[in-house]
């Protein structure tokens, strides 16, 4: 279930393309698959050596076509607020439900903004506002302190396009996304965020499963309905804006995946 368009990033094949957050890397897999060199990161080892595990088994299937001499997708254990390349290494940055974890999420904008190419694209995906009060406001479980690593905001209307201009990243687009899944998250809070065997709950699991592999017309329709008014993420697309500074060459720490 991929949140970001790629034709609004902008990614294409050969792009030096970095997830910031992979978690399972849903992302990270796809801008494989379009024949980007992809740097999956994220705090947590366990999920990258998932994410390794996933890259090799879809290189073995055929599902990337990789040069012979390069391998298109890594996994790196880093800190957004401390990113371990150099200035400009990237083509393209994928930022999906990162910040609203991060304390101080300027300074991991400030990162993205400077491993971005000038004239690169990013996207950006936090929980829409929206949504995420009723969220909170229906369960303290659902976000932090009661959730370790949870979400530590919400974001207000404005508050994340003029903090990704104060980084020096303008955003050109933005939509809704996951509509569908705002309800559900909702009842979820409401019976408990930790309660996944509420038969409600299984039940509309159930609904988001089907819509996901088998994409009926019905659910597609009402996810686009809700994205215009109800969505559960927000989706926003930046640009750097082009400099006389020389594009650098992608670092690659990539080996720590594999020590991980």
């Amino acid at each position: 279930m991929l949140t970001v368009d790629y034709e609004r990033l902008g990614a294409v094949r050969g792009d030096r393309v970095l997830d910031l957050g992979c978690g399972a890397g849903r992302h990270a897999f796809e801008s494989a698959r379009r024949g980007c060199v992809t740097v999956a990161s994220d705090r947590d080892p366990d999920e990258l050596r998932a994410v390794t595990d996933m890259f090799a088994a879809m290189d073995d299937a055929g599902e990337i076509d990789s040069p012979a001499d390069q391998q298109l997708g890594h996994a790196v254990v880093a800190d957004a607020t401390a990113l371990p390349y150099p200035d400009a290494s990237f083509d393209r940055i994928i930022a999906a439900e990162v910040l609203e974890h991060i304390v101080d999420d300027g300074r991991a904008i400030a990162e993205l903004a400077r491993v971005l190419r000038p004239g690169g694209t990013i996207a950006v995906t936090v929980p829409a506002q929206a949504a995420e009060r009723v969220c909170w406001a229906l369960s303290a479980d659902y976000h932090a302190p009661a959730v370790p690593d949870g979400h530590v905001r919400i974001y207000r209307s404005g508050e994340l396009r003029a903090k990704l201009a104060a980084a020096g990243l303008y955003v050109s687009d933005s939509h809704g996304a996951h509509g569908l899944h705002t309800p559900y998250w909702w009842l979820r809070c409401l019976v408990g965020p930790r309660n996944d065997q509420h038969p409600l709950v299984r039940a509309y699991h159930r609904l988001l499963v089907r819509d996901m592999t088998e994409a009926p017309p019905l659910t597609r329709t009402l996810d686009r309905m809700l994205n215009a008014v109800l969505p559960k993420s927000t989706v926003l697309y930046a640009y750097k804006a082009r400099a006389h500074a020389t594009v650098q060459s992608l670092a690659e720490p990539v080996g720590a995946a594999h020590a991980a």
